[in-house]
């Protein structure tokens, strides 16, 4: 992998982790869950976010907004 496409992905990830930092924020997760997530980049450059251990009642919180999302 080169250096530019090791960029490409941490900027995507670094994308995703702030996405997920907002929505926790609008269902009103604290700020302290939201320092655990972390962008993260494999060595063949594919970006994930790392969202560390979250209490269960915020995960509860997060897996019901994804429900109604979806219902949608």
């Amino acid at each position: 992998m080169d250096m530019q496409q090791w960029r490409d992905g941490r900027k995507t990830a670094e994308d995703a982790t702030e996405a997920v930092r907002e929505a926790f924020d609008a269902l009103g997760v604290p700020e302290f869950v939201c320092g655990q997530l972390r962008p993260w980049v494999t060595h063949t450059g594919k970006p994930y976010v790392n969202l560390g251990m979250v209490p269960a009642e915020y995960a509860e919180r997060l897996a019901e907004a994804l429900r109604l999302r979806a219902a949608r």
